[in-house]
């Protein structure tokens, strides 16, 4: 396959007259940072209520560096300098490889600068995490069954804050790990690491299933070296967010696809992908926007009948299991006022979740999404279609910004180019778990399944800037990672 022609840079004035607000949204998220650390840290220390340590992230202020630290630098280093072109010269189906190895590479390398056990053999093991409660499933139907029973704080052998606080698939997942033999919290620190790796392969093929292979290869650098990795290595959100993601992947790829069987079988791969993620985070019930978003975008529902009946998979077999998924969930309501919740003031939080965006999303993600906003309202009054030319106003005033054109590959069958609409669609759904009051700290793990989209939007950023972003993501995550221990 022929190399891929660079992306043009596009004329000089246009970069610079936007590069200036690209800063000033990038500066905007941190001082958005600085005022919820400060603000929270007197708060916590003034009465507790926070349950953070370092609000607004769970951490410590423990400055360190550990075995993974040489491999850290070294993986940014490369990326940075070699990423982009690497992107570019890539046969397609070599680079979403590519970037999930070097998402690996990034993840567990940031992960073991805390060391092998405390960076991931025992980061699944504590006393609120998943593999404690994993001897209670030997007889797993039985288990089911009652599960709704021990939700509550104050109930009988109430499970412990994650079990309680997630669907049953979440358990279930490593108890299935247990039974295969790969019990323990080695394994399933390398299970969510790798599984949640994947997460940029699967954006990449998203991007390139609505028409956007060029912004696919030009984000995909950014969602390699994303400063979210610091949580994906090792938490189970990281694998709910690759469940997540690859569920989108299959719905771009059945509303796309070209021939009857291809758009059956990704469709009901989606579904079943999207049964599993509600099933494993009630917080992914809001898949639902970028699913809609996605949809309307391409102009078809064709792939929905087929979808919906591979979303039905999951609940009907946890339900026949005895599940009772609505009733944990009108319990764990419960739950959460009982436990931190309940202290948690919604005031702060509202603000101190959107300050845990930019530690996991990155100061580029900041400055993409200011162009994505900006390049929203005209390209929702200009939709394209496949077949007609790039108009002058929207997305074509966005290519001669960002160097894109319709011949550099970002003409494709989405009306609104994905680069714009799934990231903006992820944000929407941030915002609505930030005001549901049901997302008060943690965020930065809890959020991984729509957080680590966000750095697409690099995509938009101007040609000769995207290298000094591309590096300053990478900065921020081995600040992140060496200055504080995070308890995910």
């Amino acid at each position: 396959m022929p190399a891929v022609p660079a992306v043009p840079a596009g004329p000089v004035a246009a970069p610079a007259a936007g590069r200036r607000r690209d800063l000033a949204a990038a500066a905007a998220g941190l001082v958005l940072f600085a005022v919820v650390a400060v603000v929270g840290t007197r708060i916590e220390h003034r009465t507790g209520k926070l349950h953070a340590p370092w609000p607004p992230l769970l951490a410590t202020w423990d400055p360190h560096v550990g075995p993974g630290t040489p491999a850290a630098v070294a993986v940014a280093v490369l990326a940075v300098g070699y990423g982009p072109r690497l992107a570019e010269r890539l046969p397609w189906r070599a680079l979403p490889w590519a970037a999930w190895a070097a998402a690996m590479a990034w993840t567990w390398s940031l992960a073991l600068v805390d060391g092998w056990r405390r960076g991931v053999a025992n980061r699944l093991t504590t006393r609120n995490e998943y593999l404690v409660e994993v001897p209670r499933f030997r007889h797993a139907g039985a288990t089911l069954r009652d599960f709704t029973h021990h939700i509550l704080i104050g109930s009988p052998g109430n499970w412990n804050a994650h079990v309680a606080g997630h669907p049953a698939a979440a358990v279930m997942t490593f108890v299935g790990l247990d039974r295969i033999g790969l019990g323990g919290g080695a394994w399933a620190g390398a299970f969510v690491i790798t599984t949640g790796a994947s997460v940029a392969a699967a954006v990449l093929v998203a991007l390139r299933a609505l028409g956007s292979e060029r912004a696919a290869r030009t984000a995909a650098p950014f969602l390699v070296l994303t400063p979210g990795a610091v949580w994906v290595g090792a938490s189970a959100d990281g694998y709910f967010a690759a469940v997540a993601a690859w569920a989108l992947a299959l719905s771009a790829l059945a509303a796309t696809a070209g021939s009857r069987s291809r758009r059956a079988a990704a469709a009901l791969g989606s579904g079943l992908l999207l049964g599993l993620a509600l099933y494993l985070s009630y917080g992914l019930t809001l898949l639902v926007v970028p699913v809609v978003a996605l949809l309307w975008s391409t102009r078809t529902l064709r792939p929905l009948p087929l979808l919906l009946l591979g979303a039905l998979v999951v609940p009907v077999c946890f339900t026949l299991a005895g599940f009772d998924w609505w009733d944990a969930y009108r319990l764990l309501k419960i739950r959460y006022y009982q436990g931190a919740g309940g202290d948690r003031p919604y005031s702060y939080w509202l603000f101190g979740d959107l300050g845990t965006v930019l530690a996991a999303a990155g100061l580029a993600s900041f400055a993409g999404l200011r162009r994505a906003l900006a390049a929203g309202p005209g390209a929702l009054r200009a939709p394209r279609r496949p077949s007609e030319p790039a108009r002058p106003s929207g997305l074509a005033g966005l290519g001669r910004l960002t160097g894109f054109s319709r011949a550099s590959g970002f003409s494709g069958p989405s009306r609104l180019d994905p680069v714009l609409l799934l990231p903006c669609a992820m944000l929407l759904a941030l915002l609505a778990a930030d005001l549901s009051g049901m997302s008060k700290a943690e965020t930065e793990r809890i959020w991984l399944p729509f957080t680590l989209w966000l750095p697409a939007t690099a995509a938009l950023l101007p040609a000769p800037d995207r290298r000094a972003w591309l590096a300053a993501q990478a900065v921020l995550a081995l600040l992140l990672n060496h200055l504080l221990l995070t308890y995910w």
